[in-house]
């Protein structure tokens, strides 16, 4: 009994050195950082919290049937074979005309008034800290299109979960980006990893700021944050608005289904785009991620007018077919008569006038 003790301190603590040591777990909030947060109506006993009480813990049976749906898997849960992936066109990308460009999952490089902008760039092979572990890409790595991207405006990032903040993608950006959008703490991150200080911008919820011509702004989103065992919910999550002269856009960042929308639309819509999330959930974890309806639901309280599901088609994080969350999406947007585009991931998709991508169901394969 001593020895099994001992094996268990032994391993803890070389866990607890690896999360200290290792830079993928990213950084921490300076002290000064933190009495500025005393401030904040959403930050309370050292942690950010939610607009609204959210409940944050999993009970033990829902532990126990998420162990055993993982042992028993669905075969369905990702991909046979190798999903259709368009070929990038750089020339459409460098144009001075508005556009999108998906990479799967959350990740897109928007153009808007010529401003290149990269949202949420988890372009790395595994959603983990370590690379034997985690959830895989479908397809390649593609961190390689970073180095065929040209300088890049901005990178804005909506919370710190490694399916959205990548640390080999930020060590292959942080060179040919001028700014760094983040959620307040999250610059410690970047901190750690070489970006410098004066590139990284920190923002609250509704705080809104003028980018070379564009409006930005921070919205609020329902669900937590962390990289390490013990640093839950000490950055903030949320989403952005993106407001340039003909194209307005809005990306929810993750997060369940809220009042929230309403006040974003409110405040900021209408919205000519927006990506919302709506492709890892389930009932043990609904009120942290929306389903497909919830999803078509919030895009119609922030008045947007075309929409794209976005948050699948890269990674396996839930327990349901890979497919299901657009086959989901199309058909509540059908009913609700929603202009849901469902581009290949490398597809760049024209912003300028009536948005529209000819209709592929390229995930039947």
């Amino acid at each position: 009994m001593f020895y099994l003790f001992l094996f268990f301190v032994v391993v803890t603590l070389i866990v607890i050195l690896f999360i200290g040591i290792h830079p993928t777990f990213g950084g921490n909030a300076i002290k000064k950082q933190k009495t500025a947060y005393i401030k904040f109506n959403n930050f309370s006993n050292g942690k950010f919290v939610n607009q609204v009480p959210t409940k944050m813990s999993t009970s033990a049976m829902d532990l126990l049937s998420m162990i055993k749906d993982f042992i028993a898997g669905r075969k369905d849960r990702s991909p046979s074979g190798p999903i259709q992936e368009s070929i990038i066109d750089w020339n459409k990308i460098n144009s001075e005309k508005d556009s999108l460009t998906w990479f799967g999952h959350s990740a897109f490089l928007l153009s808007i008034d010529n401003k290149k902008i990269l949202v949420d760039p988890m372009l790395g092979p595994v959603a983990s800290p370590v690379s034997f572990a985690g959830s895989k890409r479908y397809g390649k790595n593609m961190l390689h299109i970073i180095d065929e991207m040209t300088f890049l405006d901005a990178v804005f990032i909506t919370h710190d979960h490694y399916d959205h903040l990548d640390y080999p993608s930020i060590q292959r950006l942080k060179s040919k980006v001028g700014h760094f959008f983040v959620p307040h703490g999250v610059g410690a991150h970047l901190n750690r990893w070489g970006v410098a200080k004066e590139k990284i911008i920190e923002l609250n919820w509704w705080d809104e700021i003028a980018f070379q011509g564009l409006t930005v702004a921070f919205t609020p989103s329902k669900h937590f944050s962390g990289r390490g065992i013990f640093n839950r919910d000490t950055t903030l999550w949320g989403g952005w608005v993106i407001l340039g002269k003909n194209t307005r856009v809005y990306t929810s960042g993750d997060g369940g289904y809220d009042s929230h929308f309403k006040e974003i639309g409110k405040k900021y819509g209408p919205f000519h785009m927006t990506l919302i999330e709506g492709g890892q959930y389930d009932k043990r974890w609904a009120w942290v991620h929306m389903t497909p309806e919830e999803a078509v639901q919030a895009h119609l309280d922030v008045n947007g007018k075309n929409m794209m599901l976005i948050h699948w088609g890269a990674f396996t994080l839930a327990y349901h077919a890979w497919t299901e969350p657009v086959e989901r999406a199309l058909q509540k947007a059908n009913e609700a008569n929603v202009n849901l585009i469902t581009p290949k991931i490398g597809e760049t998709v024209s912003l300028t006038g009536e948005v529209t991508v000819p209709f592929s169901a390229w995930w039947g394969i």
